[in-house]
C-alpha cells in the first residue's frame, strides 16, 4: 500500500467518524450529463470514450456530481456522505500534475442552517489537515454574484458578466467594456458605427462566401443584439469602481466583511448577512474568524459549480495542487434534481498531495 493510500483510509475514516456514509461512484459517466453542466469545454479536461450500448462516456473527473445524482434520486435528509478513489483529468503538458490521482471527499445535504453546514465541513477539514503546514483560505462567489446582480444596467449584460465571472481576464475586460472604457469599448463602437453605416444584408453580401455554421439569420440577430447594446447606457463607474474593490479584497474573514459592509451596497447585504452568520458558525466550531484568510476572488478560476462559501487549504510548494478545495453548491442540486433541490458543501482533499509534502512514495 502507498502511502497516499494509507492517508485516504486515515481520512475516509475520520470522515465517517463524522457521522458519513461511505458511497461509490462508477468510474465511467455519462458524458452528455457533465456537457449539460460544463459545456464542451469539459472535453478538454476530461477523458472521452463511446460505448455502442450507453453512449459517450466520460473517465469521472470529480465524485461530487455522481454523489449529487445518487442523493436526488431519494437520498434521505439530512444526509451526510463520504467517498475515496481515482479522478481523472488531463494535462496541458507531459510531465506535469497526475492524470490520475485519488480523491476523498465529503458532503453534507441540509436544508437547516446553511452556515451551520458551512462551518461543520470546514472544521473537519481543518481537523483532519491540522498536522500539516497549511495555509486555509476561504472565499464567497455569491458576494460576487450578488455584485453583478445589483448593478444598473441590462439583464443581458449581466447574465455576460455571469457566465464569465470563472473567468477572470474576460470578466475584467468585459466590465471594462460594459463601464466605457477599455480596448473592447473602443472596438464595439467602431463596429456598432459600421453596423448603422450599412443594413445587415448588405454587409453581409459585402463579406463574400458564407462559411462556418452561423446561418442569414442568427447572424442578424447577433448584430440586432449588438446594436441594442449600444443603447444601453455604460454601468455608472461608481459601481464598477466597487465591484473592483470586490475582487481585489484580501483580508481577515471579519475586516474583509467590515470593508464590504462599508460600502453600503444594498444589493450585497443578503449576501454579506450569509457571510457573518458563516463566520459566527466557525468561531462556534472553534476556527478563528478574526483571523482566517479571506479572498472575495477566491476560487474563480477552478470551481466553477460553486455559489456561495468556497474555501481551500494550501501548501507553500508551487509545484503541488490545492491539499483541499471545496465550498457551497446549491444550485448544482437543482440542475441534477431536475427542479428539486437542496442546499449542499462538501470538500475534496487529495492524499497523493499529502504524501508529497511528507516526502513518501
Amino acid at each position: 500500500m502507498t502511502r497516499a493510500e494509507a492517508i485516504a483510509l486515515e481520512l475516509l475514516a475520520g470522515m465517517q467518524g463524522a457521522g458519513a456514509l461511505p458511497v461509490a461512484a462508477d468510474i465511467l459517466q455519462p458524458a452528455e450529463t457533465l456537457l449539460d453542466l460544463y459545456g464542451e469545454d469539459i472535453r478538454a479536461r476530461a477523458y472521452v470514450t463511446h460505448d455502442p450500448a450507453l453512449g459517450e462516456m466520460m473517465l469521472r473527473p470529480d465524485f461530487t456530481v455522481p454523489v449529487v445524482q445518487a442523493h436526488m434520486k431519494g437520498g434521505a435528509e439530512p444526509a451526510r456522505y463520504c467517498y475515496s478513489g481515482p479522478v481523472f483529468r488531463k494535462q496541458e503538458h507531459a510531465g506535469g500534475r497526475a492524470r490520475e490521482y485519488l480523491q476523498v471527499g465529503y458532503e453534507v445535504f441540509a436544508r437547516n442552517d446553511p452556515a451551520r453546514a458551512d462551518a461543520e465541513v470546514f472544521a473537519l477539514f481543518a481537523r483532519l489537515l491540522g498536522e500539516y503546514d497549511l495555509r486555509p483560505m476561504t472565499g464567497d462567489i455569491g458576494i460576487l454574484k450578488a455584485a453583478v446582480a445589483g448593478l444598473r444596467t441590462s439583464e443581458r449584460r449581466k447574465a455576460a458578466l455571469m457566465r464569465h465571472i470563472w473567468r477572470p481576464k474576460r470578466f475584467r475586460a468585459l466590465l471594462e467594456r460594459m463601464g466605457g472604457h477599455g480596448p473592447l469599448a473602443e472596438a464595439r463602437t467602431e463596429l456598432v458605427a459600421q453596423l448603422r453605416a450599412q443594413p445587415a444584408d448588405a454587409l453581409m453580401q459585402e463579406a463574400g462566401q458564407m462559411v462556418g455554421l452561423r446561418s442569414n439569420s442568427e447572424i442578424e440577430a447577433r448584430i440586432a443584439t449588438l446594436l441594442e447594446d449600444a443603447q444601453t447606457p455604460p454601468i455608472p463607474q461608481e459601481q464598477v469602481s466597487a465591484l473592483e474593490k470586490i475582487l481585489s479584497l484580501a483580508a481577515p474573514a471579519r475586516d474583509g466583511l467590515t470593508t464590504m459592509r462599508a460600502q453600503n451596497w444594498a444589493a450585497l447585504a443578503p449576501a454579506l448577512d450569509r457571510l457573518e452568520a458563516r463566520l459566527d458558525a466557525l468561531d462556534a466550531a472553534g476556527i478563528d474568524s478574526a483571523t482566517l484568510p479571506f479572498e472575495a476572488s477566491f476560487g474563480r478560476t477552478t470551481m466553477e459549480y460553486y455559489d456561495g462559501f468556497v474555501f481551500g487549504f494550501l501548501s507553500a510548494r508551487d509545484d503541488l495542487p490545492p491539499v483541499a478545495t471545496g465550498g457551497r453548491y446549491d444550485a448544482l442540486t437543482a440542475v441534477l434534481g431536475q427542479g428539486r433541490a437542496i442546499p449542499a458543501v462538501g470538500g475534496v482533499i487529495r492524499p497523493a498531495t499529502l504524501a508529497a509534502l511528507e516526502g513518501a512514495q
